[in-house]
């Protein structure tokens, strides 16, 4: 289901504006949404794409979260839409950052000697 739903919030991103100074010009993608077992919470972990001020977008987008579970409750049929709760995914921070370990002269000498 959090497949379904991140579905969901990417047309929702896509075609609704929401009125926050915060989100102003800010395109936001969902990268996953995790469910949890009862399906009345939802993490939903985006990125926004260009920007990386995510200190101010997560918070815009939290303060929507009860809009946008009703946008997706009107895509998606479910015994309960859940709850959602927006997060910053820094997994495509961290695997530049492994990437840049692995790059840089120390380990590549490592890895290169075995």
């Amino acid at each position: 289901m959090g497949e379904v739903v991140r579905h969901a919030l990417s047309d929702i991103f896509l075609r609704i504006d929401i009125e926050d100074e915060d989100l102003a010009g800010v395109i936001v993608t969902a990268t996953a949404v995790e469910i949890s077992p009862d399906g009345r919470n939802a993490n939903v972990f985006i990125i926004p794409l260009g920007r990386s001020d995510y200190d101010i977008i997560i918070p815009a987008l939290n303060r929507h979260a009860s809009f946008l579970r009703g946008e997706v409750s009107r895509r998606v049929e479910m015994k309960y839409t859940p709850a959602l709760i927006f997060r910053a995914d820094t997994s495509f921070d961290e695997g530049t950052h492994i990437d840049q370990l692995l790059s840089s002269p120390k380990v590549r000498q490592d890895l290169e000697s075995s």
